[in-house]
C-alpha cells in the first residue's frame, strides 16, 4: 500500500510547480504596475491614486475567494478545487480584455483575484498535507524563493508588452500562463487528500473549522501579524510606480529597480529555507520583524528631516534592508499560523489566508491612497504596521505553551 510520501512529486518538480501556481497572484499584480497610467487614461479612472484600485481590487477578490476555496478543497479534494479557480481566473481575464470602462475592469480584476485565490490557498493545504512544522516552513521558503522571480520580472514583462502592443495584451499573457500551470498541475500532481479524509461541504462544517482555527492563540496571532506585514507590502505595491516616477523621475528603468528589490527579498527567502530547520521559525521571525521596525522608524525620521524626499540611493538602501527582513517573514508566518491546523488544512489555510488578506488589503490601500509626493506615508506605514506586529508577537510568545512541536 502506497504512503502519502510515495505519491508526492520529487522536490525538484513540486517546488517550481507550486511556485508557478502561487505566482499567478504576484504576476497579476506586478505586471500591471508599469501600465496603470495607460489603463487609467484609456478607461477614465480619474486621479492617479484611483488607478491603484486595479491592484487592490484583485487583492480584495483574493481575500474573499480564499475563505471559499479552502473549505471546498477539504470536500472536493485539492485538484478539483484548483480547477474551479483556474476557470474563474480565465473568466476574469476575458472580462478585463473586453472592458470599456474602469468599473468593468475592476470587476474583472475581482474575478481574477477570486480565481487566483484557489491555487494560492490550496497550494498551502497541499504542502500541509505532506509536511509540517519546520519542514513545512522550509518547503514554503523554497516555493516563495522561486516565486520571487516572478515579481522581479513581471514589471519588465508588463512594460515590454505595452511597448509592442496594447495593455490588454497583458491579460492574454495571463491566460497563456494560467493554462500552462493548469495543464502541468493536472498531468503531474497527485491528489494529496484521500477520499476517506474528506468532509462534507456545508456552512456548519466550515463554521466549525473557522471556530477551531480561531481558538488557537498561535493561529490567530500569527495570522494578524502576517496581515499587518502584508499590508505594508501592499502599500508599497500600490504606490511604488508613483514613488519611482513622481518623486525620483524613474520611469524607463522602473522595472529594473523593482526587480532588484524583489531579488533582495528572494535571497533572504532562500536563506530562510537554509536556516529555519536549525534556528526555528520563531527566532528568525522575531529578529526579522525587529529589523523592519528599527530600520523603518530610523528612516522615517531621516526622511522627514529631508522634507519627505530623501536621495534615491538612500531610499533604495532602506527598501533593500526592509525587503531582506520581510523575506524571512513571509514563509515563516504562514507556517507558524498553520502549526495546530494539520487535521483541517483546507479550512485552516482559508482562515489564515482570508483573514490576513482582508486585514492587509484595506490597510494597504489606505496607506497607498495617502501618497502625497513624498515617501513618508509608505515608510510610516511600514514603521507602524511592523511595530504593531511586534507587539502582537510578544503577546503570542507570552501565552500558554504551544502545540505542534518545535517551531
Amino acid at each position: 500500500m502506497s504512503t502519502q510520501r510515495d505519491r508526492t512529486l520529487p522536490m525538484g518538480e513540486f517546488v517550481p510547480l507550486l511556485a508557478l501556481m502561487v505566482s499567478l497572484v504576484a504576476l497579476s499584480v506586478d505586471a500591471m504596475l508599469p501600465v496603470l497610467p495607460h489603463i487609467g487614461l484609456d478607461l477614465r479612472a480619474g486621479t492617479e491614486n484611483q488607478q491603484q484600485l486595479v491592484v487592490s481590487s484583485l487583492l480584495l477578490g483574493l481575500g474573499v475567494g480564499q475563505m471559499f476555496f479552502g473549505p471546498l478543497s477539504d470536500s472536493l479534494g485539492r485538484k478539483r478545487t484548483i480547477y474551479i479557480g483556474y476557470v474563474t481566473f480565465v473568466m476574469g481575464c476575458i472580462l478585463s480584455i473586453a472592458a470599456t470602462n474602469f468599473e468593468t475592469m475592476l470587476l474583472g480584476r475581482v474575478l481574477q483575484g477570486i480565481g487566483a485565490s484557489s491555487p494560492r490557498i490550496v497550494s498551502i493545504a497541499l504542502v500541509r498535507d505532506q509536511y509540517e512544522g519546520r519542514e513545512m516552513a522550509r518547503i514554503m521558503s523554497f516555493i516563495m524563493g522561486v516565486f520571487i522571480l516572478v515579481p522581479a520580472l513581471a514589471p519588465a514583462l508588463g512594460q515590454g508588452i505595452v511597448m509592442v502592443t496594447h495593455w490588454r495584451g497583458i491579460f492574454v499573457v495571463f491566460l497563456i500562463l494560467a493554462f500552462v500551470a493548469w495543464a502541468w498541475f493536472a498531468l503531474r500532481q497527485p491528489e494529496t487528500l484521500p477520499r476517506e479524509n474528506r468532509v462534507r461541504f456545508s456552512l456548519s462544517v466550515v463554521w466549525s473549522g473557522v471556530k477551531e482555527a480561531c481558538s488557537h492563540r498561535l493561529t490567530v496571532g500569527y495570522t494578524v501579524v502576517a496581515g499587518l506585514i502584508f499590508a505594508a507590502f501592499i502599500a508599497y505595491l500600490s504606490s511604488s510606480q508613483q514613488i519611482f516616477a513622481a518623486i525620483y523621475g524613474v520611469i524607463a528603468t522602473f522595472p529594473l529597480y523593482f526587480a532588484i528589490l524583489a531579488l533582495v527579498m528572494g535571497v533572504s527567502t532562500f536563506a530562510n529555507a537554509m536556516l529555519v530547520e536549525r534556528l526555528g521559525m520563531r527566532l528568525l521571525s522575531g529578529y526579522s520583524l525587529a529589523g523592519v521596525v528599527i530600520v523603518s522608524v530610523a528612516f522615517f525620521v531621516y526622511a522627514a528631516l529631508e522634507g519627505g524626499t530623501p536621495p534615491f540611493g538612500i531610499t533604495m538602501v532602506y527598501f533593500s534592508a526592509v525587503f531582506f527582513s520581510i523575506g524571512f517573514l513571509f514563509g515563516n508566518l504562514n507556517a507558524l499560523a498553520m502549526v495546530p491546523l494539520g487535521h483541517i488544512a483546507g479550512v485552516g489555510a482559508a482562515v489564515v489566508g482570508s483573514i490576513s488578506t482582508l486585514i492587509s488589503v484595506p490597510l494597504g490601500a489606505i496607506v497607498g491612497q495617502m501618497f502625497n509626493g513624498t515617501v513618508l506615508p509608505l515608510v510610516g506605514g511600514f514603521a507602524l504596521f511592523s511595530a504593531l506586529a511586534g507587539l502582537i508577537m510578544i503577546w503570542i510568545e507570552r501565552g500558554p505553551a504551544k502545540r505542534g512541536g518545535t517551531v
